[in-house]
């Protein structure tokens, strides 16, 4: 007996030609951080906007032109979009880049940049350095203080699969997926049966003493042998409800979008901390994998100094993935506010700082 089949991706693609008029108008309008947002479209069953910042997304890029694709929509589920941006071709027989089956390559003055990303409701991806500002105002593509960017999007809606296998019995049932989370998520939101009321920096939280004994009991012993009302001290509101939102539904909730990046990754660094905290080691090993995603100039001396006493050697040894990948990602770490933090407090990752080859060159 032999048989053969495939798998493949049901997929739904466009593009979108969007036009920066009188740029330097927008250069000098739009200062470092704030961003100008396109129209919507729609393409893939989805509604989409660009965001332009002609100054840089943030203070870490401000020599480049950032630009981010928003889903503009609520979902019920992420959408996986493999997104590419490229200048548009300026004249006729230009050549023009295709979405698949494969990219090219990259150069500096006429960058075409492409990721593949799951996005929830109101995400984004982005590229902080899609080109130097100076390298655009050389090129090319700036024809009469203007130029056109072609956003393509390939939006994937799963996999099929075909064969001449076997054919497979018939299902009479079919059982949905577990909504325990679901059900006890909503025990938290309406605070139905609740025995436990918390107070952190002024809120108040209602919960249920046997999911949280059960959860954790660390969390069990230091705070619902309280009576009354139980105190939650140094710690963040949001960062409680997350804590509490994990122990109910066993998942990680955090904001997601770009426009909120900085505070996300700081929610998780807090949140991280709690973990810890409170002997839960699934959702420390959620956050460390969360932070990792984050580490960047700015936030990688912060970061390493919270993996050092928490015993994170994964997110530590991401650190110095990124910090030993050139020396220029070194030099503006530790040029950085955090690191002046992370030495008075773990002289040791210092001295390891310093076996790193770029290091060496820096610190002597």
């Amino acid at each position: 007996m032999s048989s053969s089949s495939k798998i493949f991706a049901a997929t739904e693609s466009g593009h979108h030609l969007l036009k920066i008029e009188n740029y330097s108008s927008t250069k000098s309008a739009f200062p470092n951080g704030q961003a100008v947002k396109s129209h919507p479209f729609s393409i893939g069953g989805h509604r989409w906007s660009i965001l332009y910042y002609p100054n840089g997304m943030n203070k870490y890029f401000p020599r480049y032109v950032s630009l981010y694709l928003v889903l503009e929509e609520r979902v019920a589920s992420p959408v996986t979009a493999r997104v590419q941006l490229s200048f548009a071709p300026a004249a006729a027989g230009e050549e023009r880049h295709l979405l698949l089956p494969c990219f090219p390559k990259k150069t500096k003055t006429a960058p075409v940049k492409s990721v593949e990303r799951k996005l929830g409701s109101f995400g984004s991806l982005g590229w902080a350095e899609f080109i130097e500002r100076a390298d655009l105002e050389k090129s090319r593509h700036l024809v009469d203080d203007s130029f056109t960017l072609r956003c393509e999007i390939l939006v994937i809606n799963g996999f099929r699969a075909e064969g001449s296998a076997p054919a497979v019995p018939r299902a009479f049932v079919t059982v949905p997926p577990s909504d325990l989370g679901q059900c006890l998520r909503g025990l938290l939101e309406t605070g139905s049966g609740a025995d436990a009321t918390f107070e952190v920096a002024g809120e108040t939280f209602s919960a249920h003493r046997w999911l949280l004994a059960a959860r954790s009991p660390t969390f069990s012993a230091e705070l619902l042998e309280q009576g009354g009302v139980v105190r939650v001290d140094k710690m963040d509101p949001r960062v409680f409800k997350a804590l509490l939102v994990f122990m109910y539904t066993d998942s990680l909730s955090l904001p997601e979008t770009t426009t909120k990046q900085e505070e996300s990754s700081a929610l998780a660094q807090h949140l991280l901390v709690a973990a810890h905290r409170y002997g839960m080691e699934r959702l420390k090993l959620l956050c460390e994998e969360r932070l990792c995603k984050d580490i960047d100039v700015g936030t990688a001396a912060s970061i390493l100094a919270l993996a050092e006493p928490l015993g994170c050697r994964g997110l530590k040894d991401a650190c110095f993935d990124f910090l030993g990948r050139s020396p220029a990602n070194l030099k503006a770490v530790m040029a950085s506010d955090g690191f002046a933090h992370l030495s008075a407090t773990c002289p040791s990752v210092l001295k390891e700082l310093v076996t790193l080859g770029s290091a060496r060159r820096l610190v002597q």
